[in-house]
């Protein structure tokens, strides 16, 4: 396994990092034992590092392949909404007795735009920085679907590290090109910054030309780690076999499915439109009381099934 060091700051990760949000319940819904087990089974292949967040509800199966693997040989990065000292306070604490850690190597807000959404944190933000000081988080940074939240970090050498969607037909980026998110990521990259890019598949859209999504992730060496979700053994294997260069073999080949997945709506929608005031892609719209989905536009985060109602929305 490749390992690299994010940005300038002294973690060394995988080349691999673990996305846990689609073996939770979000999407495959995972038991914690179940997803414990994949934690483990990632990390004796290499995968040293996991990307989780308050949202994805996977604090649980963390915690419990914590009981397998020591924490000072794995990196865990997590993110929230926060926006103020309280509320920052609140999600760092949960994910520290959630998971049962004393520290996390990554702490994260959640789905910044701009320089202006960034500024509008930084009371959550010193809060990080606190815990930074006394040694509960290595390394503090964002997540961003925008070019414009790259730039924003560039101007705050107190983001560390910035967690952006990238791929290789810029599914996802919601304010410019691939070329536009590349050319900040590089700005940002030679500024110091550490960078570990999402969506590579584009949340599946793009299963159906995945030696082209590694090819691409690939060329970009500004990339300092990938976050793969993973929902099964196979699927380790078959990423972990790709980033090394090794042959695929046969059994790890039958073992995944590479067929597009997809948001579904069950009949039971009662059309409030919750989903399509969350979805910040806006590939879902409302009409005559039905909820429409512009695959085009839909990464397959499967953020806007938190706010529904009915429970009703599922990525399969």
């Amino acid at each position: 396994m490749i390992y690299n060091r994010l940005g300038k700051t002294n973690i060394n990760v995988s080349k691999i990092c673990f996305g846990s949000l689609t073996m939770g319940p979000l999407q495959r819904n995972l038991s914690t034992i179940e997803g414990a087990s994949l934690i483990e089974y990632a990390f004796h292949k290499g995968v040293n590092f996991i990307d989780t967040a308050e949202l994805y509800e996977t604090y649980g199966h963390i915690k419990e392949a914590l009981k397998r693997i020591p924490r000072e040989e794995i990196v865990i990065a997590s993110k929230c909404y926060a926006y103020s000292k309280e509320t920052a306070k609140q999600s760092f604490e949960k994910a520290l007795s959630e998971m049962n850690t004393d520290y996390v190597d990554v702490f994260m807000l959640h789905e910044q735009m701009n320089e202006l959404t960034i500024r509008g944190h930084y009371e959550a933000i010193e809060y990080f920085l606190k815990q930074k000081e006394i040694g509960k988080i290595k390394a503090f940074g964002i997540s961003t679907h925008y070019v414009a939240g790259v730039l924003g970090a560039i101007k705050y050498p107190e983001i560390e590290i910035v967690h952006p969607i990238l791929n290789y037909n810029g599914l996802g980026i919601q304010d410019g090109t691939r070329s536009d998110m590349e050319e900040a990521l590089k700005a940002y990259h030679k500024r110091g910054g550490g960078v570990f890019a999402m969506k590579p598949f584009g949340g599946g859209n793009l299963l159906g030309n995945i030696n082209q999504c590694f090819e691409y992730l690939e060329a970009q060496k500004y990339v300092d780690s990938i976050a793969f979700g993973m929902q099964s053994f196979a699927e380790i294997d078959y990423n972990v076999a790709m980033i090394n260069g090794e042959q695929i073999l046969d059994s790890v080949k039958s073992g995944i499915s590479i067929s597009e997945k997809k948001l579904q709506i069950a009949d039971w929608c009662i059309g409030c439109g919750a989903c399509v005031n969350k979805c910040d892609h806006k590939a879902l719209t409302l009409e005559n009381g039905a909820v429409s989905i512009d695959r085009a536009r839909c990464v397959l985060c499967g953020y806007c099934s938190t706010v529904c109602p009915e429970f009703c929305i599922k990525v399969y």
